[in-house]
C-alpha cells in the first residue's frame, strides 16, 4: 500500500494570457516569470483569489480566472506565508527561479474554478 505524500491546496488568480500558458502545459504547470514579476504568488484562500480575479484581472485584461492545484507540503515548508494587506490576504511568495521546482511540486492538475469574463 502506498501513502500519499501530503499537499496544500493553493489557488492562483490569472488573466486570459496567463491561462493560455498554462493550458498549453495540459494544465499542469504555470508558466515562467517575466523579467518584471521577480515573484510567483499563490494564495492560501478561494475568497482571495476570487477578489483578485474579479477586481483586478478584469479591469487589466477584460477577464479573470481563478485555479485551484495541489502542492507538495514538503516543498512549501521551505516557505513562511505571508500577510498581504490583511489577515485575509495570506500567500506564498515564491522566487521566479524557483518556478520550475514549485511546477515539479504540483500533484495533479491545475483547475478553473471560477471565471469572470
Amino acid at each position: 500500500m502506498s501513502i500519499e505524500p501530503e499537499t496544500v491546496t493553493l489557488w492562483r488568480p490569472v488573466g486570459p494570457e496567463e491561462l493560455a500558458l498554462i493550458e498549453q502545459s495540459d494544465m499542469k504547470a504555470f508558466p515562467p516569470r517575466l523579467p518584471e514579476q521577480p515573484i510567483f504568488y499563490p494564495v492560501l484562500t478561494e475568497d482571495y483569489a476570487v477578489k483578485i480575479a474579479r477586481d483586478w484581472n478584469v479591469k487589466a485584461s477584460g477577464s479573470g480566472f481563478v485555479t485551484r492545484f495541489d502542492v507538495l507540503k514538503s516543498f512549501l515548508d521551505a516557505y513562511e506565508v505571508q500577510e498581504a494587506g490583511g489577515r485575509a490576504h495570506l500567500e506564498y511568495w515564491i522566487p521566479a527561479e524557483h518556478m520550475t521546482a514549485f511546477n515539479d511540486a504540483i500533484v495533479g492538475r491545475i483547475e478553473v474554478t471560477k471565471r469572470f469574463p
